[in-house]
């Protein structure tokens, strides 16, 4: 029998009808300078017909440091919004509704403070917690292969993400606990096999432990989500978006006993390739970008973010971010393809590109089976190994021309343009750090610092530290010293 849409293994999309009965949620990655300048940008994309909020952090923020830390300096607000306590919390979701908005939050290390800040900002909306949308990334393993934004030893990071599956699972149904990304992995130079592979290698990890931890791989299994990267081999990145969802409903069936149809399903959200984006002749990017994405749609993505055409040269202006937006809303309304699920499926190059990629996916996870898992093959250094091995095979093809990149090592200008590019205010870093400290200030700090401490008492247990966390939010706590009451106890992951 020839699969259909929305059959098992949903190669050929989850759902029967796909985008003829709903569009995928159009997202737009945003924050900077400061959270009233996020908000702003925020507000700004949802007048233009944003579908939902994709909220972008600092590295200070990411990695657990309040924005008037000494190791902050220089980096507040740099490449995404700073969030140091909950008005700042507040100030950037103001006029918000939070009970009608989709939220994502692009955030790992520091992913049960922000969830726990976020919960709160909702309570002082007087929306209920199990009312709220979204998803967090949570994804920490891909920290260890391809970003680097960890705090705490891997066992310790692991034990924080299943907190946060077991908390949501009872108080905050609706939201997606993680989203397993594969796509700074391709970001930091993987093949599209490479990505699938690493990708679902890790989820492999998370579910395991969820199940060791003693929850319902049919109950957390329906609340995960992934990430992908499209990138610019078109008729490639969308066989791989198929494959993924064959891939996973298969290893979620057979490998992990589940028995209800949603908890097999690759749900994924697709971000267009930063890495492919070029500051010689950004325009150029438009069109890079408009192929991407429809990739991604002809995949069967469940939520899209379209990158600006100015972000090899800096933050998105306004004007970037909305002509991004409206590329997806032209691909959404004009191009007919929304008209058909699957409209690719059955052509031969698809259907052989995709079993290609599955075939080759399988081959890689089998291999870090044999080592022992991906935590096993993280800590080896094999997963980075691999990555920087692919990462330099393109690299010699760039640089021999092997592999054309218009406008950088064929068809160049000796003149180019100069474009508008979004300043930091640097002000903005000033302002933020007096806002910190007078909100320490402000507070009773004897609530703070017993919520601390019970807070690293839960630490020293086995307790799920969310509540713990959540309790130090509403007392005020800050980021940066929820963060170090952990650093106390678990140490942190050196490289």
């Amino acid at each position: 029998m020839v699969e259909k849409p929305g059959q098992f293994p949903f190669t050929r999309g989850l759902y029967p009808n796909m985008y003829q009965e709903r569009l995928w949620t159009m997202r737009q990655y945003a924050g900077f300078t400061s959270a009233k300048e996020s908000n702003e940008r925020y507000r700004y994309l949802l007048d233009q017909g944003v579908t939902g909020l994709s909220i972008a952090f600092d590295l200070p923020t990411q990695i657990g440091y309040d924005s008037d830390h000494s190791m902050a300096a220089g980096e507040v607000g740099r490449v995404g919004v700073p969030i140091s306590t909950i008005e700042d919390m507040e100030i950037l979701l103001k006029d918000i509704p939070l009970d009608q908005v989709s939220t994502s939050m692009t955030i790992n290390a520091t992913a049960p403070i922000l969830l726990a800040l976020y919960i709160a900002a909702a309570e002082n909306q007087n929306v209920a917690i199990n009312k709220l949308r979204g998803t967090i990334q949570n994804d920490v393993l891909k920290e260890y292969i391809a970003r680097g934004t960890y705090i705490y030893p891997l066992d310790t990071s692991m034990r924080l993400v299943t907190d946060i599956f077991d908390f949501c699972s009872t108080h905050v149904p609706n939201w997606n606990t993680i989203s397993i990304s594969g796509y700074h992995i391709r970001e930091a130079g993987s093949t599209a096999a490479q990505e699938l592979a690493f990708t679902l290698a890790n989820g492999i990890a998370y579910v395991q432990a969820a199940i060791n931890r003693g929850l319902d791989v049919n109950s957390f299994g329906k609340r995960l989500s992934f990430f992908f990267n499209a990138h610019n081999d078109f008729l490639t990145e969308v066989a791989k978006f198929r494959a993924a969802r064959k891939l996973w409903a298969v290893i979620m069936k057979d490998r992990f006993n589940a028995s209800e149809e949603k908890a097999m399903m690759c749900r994924f959200h697709t971000q267009t390739g930063g890495s492919t984006l070029t500051a010689q002749q950004i325009d150029n990017n438009v069109v890079r970008t408009t192929i991407q994405a429809m990739s991604a749609v002809l995949g069967g993505t469940q939520s899209l973010h379209t990158n600006s055409r100015d972000e090899a040269l800096s933050l998105p202006t306004d004007e970037a971010a909305k002509l991004a937006l409206r590329t997806q809303q032209i691909i959404a309304h004009e191009s007919g393809v929304t008209n058909f699920a699957d409209p690719l499926g059955g052509s031969e190059v698809i259907e052989k590109l995709t079993a290609d990629l599955e075939e080759e996916a399988l081959a890689i996870i089998k291999q870090i089976d044999d080592m022992g898992g991906a935590m096993a093959a993280i800590e080896a250094g094999w997963v980075q190994d691999e990555i920087a091995g692919s990462a330099y095979e393109y690299q010699k093809n760039v640089d021999a021309k092997k592999q054309v990149i218009v406008g950088v090592n064929k068809f160049t200008d000796n003149d180019e343009p100069e474009a508008d590019m979004l300043e930091i205010d640097t002000k903005a870093e000033e302002e933020q750090r007096d806002r910190v400290r007078v909100f320490r200030e402000s507070r009773d700090s004897s609530a703070s610092k017993s919520a601390l401490s019970d807070l690293q008492s839960a630490a020293k247990g086995s307790d799920n530290l969310i509540p713990s966390i959540l309790d130090c939010v509403r007392n005020r706590c800050t980021l940066g010293e929820i963060a170090d009451s952990l650093r106390d106890i678990f140490g942190e992951h050196r490289s």
